[in-house]
């Protein structure tokens, strides 16, 4: 059974269009006089195409221009088709435009605007689909646009805002490891040379370590990186399976310093996208759904589907959530208030408000906090090799003296 885009007249004049399934043209045919419709046009749905990506990816700040540009023209009146050919058109980023473009003959053919825009999950996902067919349904399609919008601009500063917590620790420990390597394989040989020169002397015990590590670093060398590659290959394997995701997900949010900052990422995320699909209309198991898919946290996936099932079976929303342990009191309450008061997206959106200002004042004060001790911890590391080779000098110096 294929598919058969259509267009045809009511009784009335009224155009419409369609997508039908049926085995040949013919049934088509039969199928839209029996609905009173005239069939002016009737053709085989073409495949959808998986365009290519070379020459660049579409990034959030594209997609919120896009939908903010496409906003501004479906409110003022524009079609559907004559916006997204302008859109694609003007659009700089030849992968986006190839998209846009896409999206449009497939609206021409007859499809909805949502089922176009699924043909590209790369770029538009299960959130921004749902949305837009809640919007083409309700008429406010317009209204949909500037809360994806809105909603897209506040996750990019939110994971921009974890991604600056975890980008700085781990920038210093990587050159850490650099200036720690130059000193063991090209510094320290020149003081063992040095200090040969000088007589042999028996060193502190201190210089004696740093000078074997040296001769360890540079015997074993290719070993030490043969076995730093093979341990971030099978770290990223073990993460890929299921069991492993589980442990590392499960042990980032035990952490005592990232634990309580990831799980205020997560109820922002949660709170905000559940608010802005309810707010659109989406109906709550469909969105719990989407949610808990994007949420990133195994842990926190298997809550969201947790509260997903009691939900389908006759539960309120708060009291499954609770029993999770995943979720603060806190927002356990004000949803339970969101619900008794029939005003749940108002009171998600409060929520993911309070957490994301929580999430940015917890990364400013972690990066205040871990700037000097990234510093003590580089500093401790390059002061201890300095003494231990300056203390043989040191002590040479005292003997000449005497």
């Amino acid at each position: 059974m294929a598919e058969w885009v259509w267009e045809g007249r009511t009784r009335t004049g009224e155009v419409r269009k369609g997508v039908m399934e049926a085995d040949a043209e013919r049934d088509v045919l039969i199928k839209l006089r029996q609905q009173n419709i005239q069939p002016s046009r009737v053709k085989k749905k073409g495949r959808a195409i998986n365009l290519p990506t070379f020459g660049g990816s579409v990034g959030a700040s594209e997609l919120v221009v896009f939908v903010r540009q496409f906003a501004t023209m479906i409110d003022a009146g524009l079609p559907l088709v004559q916006c997204l050919d302008i859109l694609g058109t003007q659009e700089p980023n030849k992968t986006f435009k190839k998209v846009i473009l896409d999206v449009k003959s497939s609206v021409e053919g007859g499809a909805t605007f949502a089922d176009s825009l699924k043909r590209h999950p790369a770029v538009f996902d299960n959130l921004f689909v749902n949305l837009v067919a809640a919007g083409e349904i309700g008429g406010i399609l317009d209204t949909i646009l500037n809360r994806l919008a809105t909603y897209i601009e506040k996750n990019v500063k939110l994971v921009r805002q974890v991604k600056g917590a975890m980008t700085y620790p781990i920038g210093i420990l990587v050159v850490a490891i650099g200036v720690v390597a130059a000193l063991l394989k090209y510094v320290i040989p020149t003081f063992e040379k040095m200090f040969a020169d000088m007589g042999g002397a028996k060193l502190p015990a201190i210089t004696q370590f740093v000078i074997g590590a040296s001769h360890w670093f540079q015997e074993y060398f290719f070993f030490i990186v043969g076995g730093f590659i093979a341990f971030i290959w099978l770290a990223r394997r073990f993460y890929r399976s299921a069991r492993g995701r589980d442990i590392v997900d499960t042990t980032l949010l035990k952490l005592p310093i990232f634990g309580p900052l990831l799980r205020k990422v997560a109820v922002a995320k949660f709170t905000r996208t559940l608010g802005t699909m309810i707010a659109s209309g989406v109906p709550i198991l469909d969105g719990l759904e989407i949610v808990a898919k994007s949420a990133g946290n195994t842990v926190i996936e298997r809550a969201i589907y947790f509260v997903r099932d009691k939900i389908s079976e006759g539960s309120n929303m708060a009291e499954p959530l609770a029993k999770t342990n995943v979720f603060p009191s806190m927002v356990v309450q004000m949803i339970a208030v969101g619900e008794s008061t029939g005003a749940m997206d108002t009171m998600l959106q409060k929520i993911a408000d309070f957490y994301e200002d929580e999430v940015e004042v917890a990364v400013n004060s972690l990066t205040k906090l871990l700037e000097p001790l990234m510093m003590v911890f580089i500093g401790g590391i390059v002061g201890t090799v300095l003494i231990a080779m300056y203390m043989p000098i040191f002590e040479v110096a005292g003997n000449v003296k005497t």
